[in-house]
């Protein structure tokens, strides 16, 4: 197989040399982060779609957005992308010397868990069980991983039903404090802005579905696209059948919506 990826690291050079693209040339890792992160979850629509064609070409963008920061970052000096490649040959190796080492053969339960005690071990060196867990990742993804690494030291619960109970426990205090915060005046740009106890607990709230997410092997992050997913489905459904019947889905009372949606509901089951 010949590889292609020389000629796409002239071109990325091309792109930023002085008289290459003016656009090109004004970026920073900074300004282009948005763009990584978003053709990430464009490769993760692409697989969920199951559309081959869609993958190739987002897997693509993808790979331009790892050869742009490599680009920036050897302009500077810092690294290039040949440093990436080895860093990341030497990371695949380390964590898998049942592979490359001829350990013998280990099964899917026990490579993942190799893998976990590599990557804390990593983690300690770098400070503490959590490490560093980007600020830039999703916060639900985030809470995820915080939750699962802490797990990894001890600190988790038993049951998931325990986790569960944690999740009312939070919802309860929520509750509490909306009751309690009833009316509470907003800032002045937002008479209507929720309090700073009631923000919090709902933060805790979702940290720990989280986390009961995480207890119940389930990838929190995936599992709300397909709700989102869902709910879009439902509600355009909803949309079209009001539409059918004469009628605008955003003038029905709450009730009349309400029937729509069981209505939908019970055709999809």
């Amino acid at each position: 197989m010949t590889s292609r990826l020389p000629e796409l690291l002239a071109i990325m050079e091309r792109l930023r040399a002085p008289d290459g693209c003016p656009w090109d040339r004004q970026q920073t890792f900074a300004s282009i982060a948005p763009y990584t992160i978003e053709e990430a979850y464009e490769v993760a629509d692409a697989i969920e779609r199951g559309n081959a064609a869609h993958l190739k070409d987002e897997l693509g963008d993808l790979l331009f957005q790892v050869v742009f920061h490599a680009q920036i970052a050897r302009e500077a000096g810092s690294f290039d992308f040949d440093a990436v490649v080895q860093a990341i040959c030497g990371k695949l190796v380390r964590r898998h010397p049942h592979v490359f080492e001829d350990q013998g053969p280990l099964t899917v339960a026990e490579q993942s868990a190799a893998w976990e005690d590599a990557k804390a071990y990593e983690r300690s060196a770098a400070g503490g069980a959590l490490g560093e867990v980007p600020q830039a990742l999703p916060a639900l993804m985030r809470a995820y991983k915080l939750s699962k690494r802490a797990a990894r030291v001890g600190f988790d619960f038993e049951h998931a039903s325990q986790t569960a109970d944690k999740v009312a426990e939070e919802l309860a205090e929520v509750r509490e404090a909306a009751a309690a915060n009833a009316g509470h005046p907003g800032g002045a740009a937002d008479a209507l802005a929720p309090s700073p106890e009631i923000v919090e607990e709902i933060g805790d709230l979702l940290f720990a579905a989280a986390n009961l997410a995480r207890k119940l092997d389930v990838d929190a992050e995936a599992a709300l696209r397909a709700a989102n997913t869902k709910f879009e489905r439902r509600f355009r459904a909803m949309e079209a059948l009001a539409l059918e019947r004469g009628e605008k889905f955003s003038s029905l009372s709450l009730d009349a919506q309400e029937r729509l949606w069981l209505e939908v509901k019970r055709a999809e089951s």
